[in-house]
């Protein structure tokens, strides 16, 4: 196995290998010992030239010390570790979220829970089952910014999700900056599908770049957007602090939606759009962009290990030899005393 680093298992084994001079040594002194029978004719005839069996008389014992020194080596365990490159290949999309963390997510029409809890608890279980798929986050409320690269660190992204909070960005809906800086991050993606999940529960009311041409952009890279609208429109209950029982109290509140809006990205860049009131819909809004999606096939390089065992390669040959030695021990190669 050309190519290949030869170690033992147990090279302890081959100490055997000492006893095939000591057994060499046993039959010449037992071969002197042994009584010999003399007879004028049979000295007559060795006299004579010699056949090749009987040139050959030390080929059945020279078989059984072969598979003695074979059995021996077998016994130690050779392996060959062959090292080389191996091909794995990664099947997965580039997706950049971008989550809506403006004051209005805060909406408890999920009940009993707000929108922005379940829109993370949903998150992070959607990045739970990742596998392959590089994944940014980019959060936005009166502006955007970038949470998290692309990355494969799938624990690193549940921990940031799980640390959003609202109220740290100025308050708003900046969804054509929110756009605008997802789509950034996948500028330099190799990926062959490239997608924006943009939750939002809102309108476009703040931010320097409109929706629509932060659309336009996302299609000239080749990257399509799935905007997915959480909660309903009208009138919801929102959070007013606490009752005499320590109780969270709401108070109705009309917010603003813009579906239409949501529609037209989606259209402008090959996505779509989704309206997810509870939980369910919105895990099956996620699942349905990966379900449209084409995977990009992505080939990595890995240095592979491979242990081959030898022994059985020395242990059928020691077997055959042994056993044609000890057959031909019983033909013209039979020694008489």
């Amino acid at each position: 196995m050309t190519g290949d680093a030869l170690h033992w298992a147990r090279p302890w084994a081959l100490l055997l290998l000492l006893a095939i001079p000591l057994v060499v040594l046993a039959l010449r002194l037992d071969g002197r010992r042994a009584p010999r029978l003399f007879h004028p004719r049979v000295a007559a005839i060795g006299a004579g030239p010699r056949g090749w069996v009987a040139r050959l008389w030390w080929l059945p014992q020279a078989m059984l010390l072969a598979a003695l020194a074979l059995v021996a080596v077998g016994l130690a365990r050779p392996q060959a570790d062959r090292r080389a490159p191996e091909k794995r290949s990664v099947e997965g999309i580039d997706i950049v979220i971008a989550l809506d963390l403006s004051t209005s997510m805060l909406a408890a029409d999920f009940k009993p829970e707000s929108r922005v809890h379940v829109a993370k608890e949903v998150l992070k279980d959607f990045i739970g089952r990742r596998k392959s798929d590089r994944i940014g986050l980019v959060v936005f409320a009166g502006d955007a910014y970038t949470q998290a690269p692309l990355t494969l660190d799938y624990g690193l992204l549940r921990t940031l999700v799980d640390q959003l909070k609202i109220g740290v960005i100025e308050d708003g809906t900046a969804i054509g900056n929110a756009l605008a800086t997802a789509v950034n991050r996948l500028r330099e993606s190799d990926a062959r599908s490239k997608v924006v999940i943009l939750i939002t529960d809102g309108d476009n009311n703040r931010g320097q770049i409109s929706p629509l041409e932060a659309a336009r952009l996302a299609k000239a890279m080749g990257v399509r957007v799935f905007p997915i609208l959480v909660g309903t429109g009208g009138v919801v209950p929102y959070p007013d602090g606490t009752d005499l029982l320590g109780r969270p109290s709401y108070r109705p509140v009309k917010l603003d939606v813009n579906p239409e809006l949501l529609r037209e990205i989606a259209a402008t860049t090959g996505g779509a759009f989704a309206n997810a009131t509870d939980r369910a819909e919105l895990e099956g809004g996620l699942q349905a962009v990966l379900d449209r999606m084409e995977k990009s096939r992505i080939i990595e390089t890995t240095g592979g290990s491979q242990v081959t065992e030898l022994f059985s390669r020395l242990l059928w040959p020691a077997f055959a030899m042994a056993a044609l030695g000890l057959l031909l021990g019983l033909t013209r190669w039979r020694a008489f005393p």
